[in-house]
């Protein structure tokens, strides 16, 4: 979704925010999470307009007279205002009256989450999820817009097909939601199979979870040199990446790199990234990152939002370590939890601590177990090296002597071997 933003020069926009039950702080944390959003699709706030009202106004959301406020601030603004970005997710009909009314271009905050997903998607899955997701928020904002435009189209109000072309565009994007759902379900099962064999290996998976710009990326690239984009921006990365970790007692890990949470996330993004959200309900431990260098109201917010979206993925009952970052910054500890860990994913600060976390967790319930393979049955000798850690090797007159790190599983599979 391309909300017609200047990457190269900075669209100038006024930030809107209907405030029906928040604190002042509260609207505040979210304006700027709205401002840091609108700067990583390239744009600049030059303003911020809070009102407070009991409920949204059904025709512009604000109300008339204060469209007209507004309208008048940004006409007479020397910073050449061309969008306003609501904190809030707006109608079409919304959208189409507040134009008129302000004279520019307006969209909301879910508009700004997708074209920012846009932006960063890189795979072929996450585009799939991504125009998926576009299209199904699209779909019910296709409007016509005069006698030569339609919301369909590159911009908002800026391009678009003609009038005429409605109902074929409405028939064309179900059809083309179908056909990008089909694909989208074939790399499910890709992945599922993936998962699979990931199970057999009797490897443990992590999943590092957090809010957007927690420093997810930037704590998988310290541990396994990734190489992947960490930026300090929202939604740096939506990919997700998975790598092989080799702990300090030679056990090994796959740590998962996902999507970062944000407070309403949109629903279309949450269904269309199902795939790759099914990463934590599949891991078998979740790290639950936390960037421990904000405000308290902002960091407090974010916790609960994280922990809600564990609880709607299915994912509440997973064994999670709780890891604050960034403590490099000046950073006052005294609310993290006394199970909690606290490091610094960009200079290693505390990745001792995590690392044995996770090698005390990686060895749950592991044996050295010497196995005795008769010549007969050297054919199972592959499954040792297929199902656990093969230590050494002996071969004798009456067969093969395994020496192997085994989880409950191999014990399970190997307990006829058992020396």
């Amino acid at each position: 979704m391309d909300i017609g933003l200047n990457k190269e020069i900075k669209t100038k926009a006024v930030l809107i925010s209907v405030n029906e039950d928040m604190t002042e702080e509260q609207v505040e944390s979210s304006l700027n999470e709205l401002e840091r959003l609108l700067e990583t699709a390239g744009g600049e706030a030059v303003a911020r307009i809070i009102q407070n009202r009991p409920s949204p106004d059904k025709a512009t959301y604000i109300g008339s007279g204060k469209v007209k406020e507004i309208a008048e601030f940004i006409k007479n603004s020397e910073e050449n205002i061309e969008l306003a970005v609501f904190d809030n997710e707006l109608s079409p009909s919304q959208i189409a009256n507040l134009e008129e009314g302000l004279g520019v271009r307006v969209i909301d905050r879910t508009m700004l989450i997708l074209d920012i997903f846009a932006l960063h998607a890189t795979t072929g899955e996450g585009k799939l999820q991504i125009e998926i997701a576009c299209l199904r928020y699209s779909a019910p904002r296709l409007m016509g817009k005069g006698a030569q435009m339609s919301r369909l189209g590159g911009g908002i109000g800026t391009r678009g097909p003609g009038e005429s072309k409605l109902e074929s565009d409405r028939r064309h994007l179900k059809r083309r939601i179908a056909a990008l759902t089909a694909e989208l379900e074939s790399l499910d099962k890709t992945r599922a199979v993936k998962r699979t064999a990931r199970e057999k290996s009797g490897i443990k998976t992590a999943a590092i979870i957090g809010y957007t710009n927690a420093g997810k990326s930037t704590l998988l690239n310290y541990l396994t040199n990734a190489g992947i984009l960490a930026e300090d921006k929202l939604f740096a990365t939506l990919d997700p990446t998975t790598r092989r970790l080799t702990l300090p007692s030679g056990n090994e890990i796959l740590l998962t790199d996902t999507v970062g949470f944000i407070d309403r996330l949109p629903t279309h993004l949450i269904k269309a990234f199902k795939s790759t959200l099914d990463e934590l309900k599949y891991a078998d431990i979740i790290i639950n990152l936390t960037d421990a260098s904000e405000p308290d109201v902002e960091r407090r917010k974010k916790q609960a939002v994280t922990e809600r979206l564990v609880e709607e993925l299915g994912a509440k009952e997973k064994p999670m370590v709780r890891v604050f970052n960034k403590i490099d910054k000046a950073v006052d500890t005294e609310f993290i939890p006394k199970d909690a860990l606290t490091i610094s994913a960009l200079n290693g600060d505390g990745i001792d601590k995590l690392l044995a976390k996770l090698d005390t967790f990686a060895a749950d319930g592991k044996k050295t177990l010497e196995l005795f393979f008769p010549h007969a049955l050297q054919a199972k000798t592959a499954d040792v090296y297929r199902l656990a850690k093969v230590i050494s090797v002996e071969y004798t007159d009456d067969g093969t002597v395994i020496t192997a790190e085994c989880d409950e599983r191999a014990q399970g599979v190997f307990k006829d071997f058992i020396n």
